[in-house]
């Protein structure tokens, strides 16, 4: 797994160092931010895997970089753990309904701070996975059906996109044409397994680097199709 970078944004530099030196020991890339207007700017130009966000904080405060990340969706599933010296229930119910994912009052401990990190992080993981998959150049997105390339949307058809994602879930397995047939058209062309092969012959053209030998929609002759990684 790549280094995953967190950003803490607080104006007290001991509560920073203290939760910085120990993020680091715990193999994180550690950002600091000391107020409101570095920490939109640094959150935009790095997009870090986790936001720790003081709520008293000079010029821009807390909640507000928590409605401006959520409003804007290139960072607005960044996960958020807000922490802050109030206690009070009205301050916490407040953060979490603009958005924050967790809550952690100073004083706190430490050791619970990393857990949870460590747990939303995972969390994050686990979305991510369910909404994307990317492999090579290729990045799938299956809440918005949209497919890039090289950071450029590929036009694929319904049916190819619907292909595409069925050989993705399903990577590793052999997928027969007759299953794909029976999935995705939802009903069995009774000796036209050939659409099969024609949607996936186009496929290759918009995906592949090269369609006549494919890393990534690999054919298993005589039965169908599966989908590598093309490692």
């Amino acid at each position: 797994m790549s280094e995953q970078t967190i950003l803490i944004v607080d104006d007290e530099e001991h509560i920073q160092e203290l939760i910085k030196f120990n993020l680091e020991r715990n193999g994180y890339k550690v950002i600091c931010a000391n107020n409101g207007v570095d920490a939109l700017r640094i959150i935009k130009d790095k997009v870090p895997q986790l936001v720790l966000l003081d709520l008293m904080l000079p010029g821009i405060d807390g909640y507000d970089v928590c409605k401006e990340i959520r409003k804007d969706s290139t960072i607005s599933s960044i996960p958020i753990i807000m922490i802050t010296a109030k206690s009070e229930e009205f301050d916490k119910i407040l953060g979490l309904e603009l958005g924050a994912d967790d809550y952690i009052t100073k004083p706190f401990s430490v050791r619970e701070l990393i857990a949870r990190v460590k747990a939303l992080l995972r969390r994050a993981a686990m979305q991510y996975e369910k909404k994307f998959i990317s492999f090579g150049n290729i990045v799938i997105n299956f809440d918005r059906h949209e497919v890039l390339k090289n950071g450029e949307i590929v036009e694929l058809t319904l049916k190819e996109f619907e292909l595409l994602e069925i050989l993705c879930k399903n990577k590793g397995k052999v997928m027969t044409r007759e299953f794909l047939l029976d999935k995705i058209w939802g009903y069995e062309y009774i000796g036209e397994t050939r659409t099969v092969d024609v949607h996936i012959r186009h496929l290759r053209q918009k995906i592949e680097d090269d369609d006549k030998k494919p890393r990534y929609i690999q054919t298993v002759r005589g039965i169908g199709y599966r989908f590598s990684l093309g490692e």
